[in-house]
């Protein structure tokens, strides 16, 4: 089995549970309020392992921080490429509306001050056949991507949050691209999930590409076949952590050698359950309970 480096981002989560979103000039009073460990990549991680794949997570928190590094370990990851940073961790502010729906502010802090010779040190024990997952989450990105790329790495990139650094990056060098509507319009310049592909494909004929629909599903596309995959009917309670356990799961499902309709159809299943949950990272399930699950598709 091939094994995951993890390179992201680190936040801890401070949710609050909202009649609905605040607007602006409004004060509003949240009904409760938690504290969770999140960052796309603690999430996709955690997700990963969960899904039985061997994770090392490489990364940067504060002196706030042990939280993050603790949680990853407890899901199995190794923790032992995170590196302190003297400032805060990242942080996010979430509110969680009664749709379940989620909208959150980002603070980056120590994902934003990784150093080339952290990636250097992270990238020594990997080679050709193993994963990187790379989120828009930290800094070093091209960095990352180029130095993971001569070690030849299997690069994953989920290009969120969106944003114009996307364009500077080595994108040729990604193996496979995990991104939603939003993300593929800004990349593709079309809105239309057809052309999305279709203009991807041609600009990166090589990248496998999956494309994320919310409520639709998903497209896959490795360039000889186009794989459509439908959501698994449940009831949201929190879509923070959604997309982040179907990237975790995919990748780790392609690193245990499964075909893509089988690692599409398990990475449904578990953002199913995840949205069913409250809170990111401890709503991520193992594959033990994605695989008892009795979910029908929607």
């Amino acid at each position: 089995m091939s094994r995951i480096l993890s390179y992201g981002s680190l936040n801890l989560d401070y949710v609050y549970h909202v009649p609905h979103f605040v607007a602006p000039g409004e004060t509003l009073a949240s009904c409760s309020r938690d504290v969770n460990c999140g960052g796309k990549g603690l999430n996709q991680s955690i997700a990963s392992a969960r899904a039985g794949a061997t994770v090392c997570h490489a990364g940067k928190i504060g002196p706030d921080g042990q939280l993050l590094a603790d949680t990853l370990a407890s899901s199995g990851v190794d923790t032992s490429l995170i590196s302190l940073s003297s400032g805060p961790s990242g942080h996010t502010i979430i509110q969680v509306d009664s749709q379940g729906q989620n909208c959150i502010l980002l603070y980056g802090g120590s994902n934003q001050k990784i150093t080339h010779q952290e990636v250097n040190l992270a990238l020594e024990g990997f080679g050709p056949g193993d994963y990187l997952i790379v989120q828009n989450e930290i800094n070093c990105l091209d960095y990352i991507m180029e130095q993971g790329a001569k070690k030849g790495l299997s690069i994953v990139f989920n290009p969120s949050p969106i944003d114009e650094h996307i364009s500077t990056l080595p994108l040729h060098l990604v193996s496979l691209l995990v991104f939603n509507e939003i993300e593929g319009a800004a990349l593709a310049g079309t809105s239309e999930e057809g052309q999305i592909l279709d203009i991807l494909r041609s600009r990166w004929p090589s990248c496998q590409l999956l494309l994320t629909l919310g409520s639709r599903g998903c497209i896959y596309d490795d360039g000889t076949q186009r794989i459509s995959q439908g959501v698994y009917r449940t009831k949201a309670v929190d879509t923070t952590a959604a997309g982040d356990t179907f990237t975790g799961y995919f990748v780790a499902c392609l690193a245990a050698g499964m075909d893509a309709p089988s690692c599409l159809n398990l990475a449904s299943r578990a953002a199913a359950i995840a949205v069913s949950r409250p809170g990111a990272a401890p709503s991520i399930p193992t594959m033990d309970e994605v695989r008892g699950s009795t979910l029908s598709l929607a």
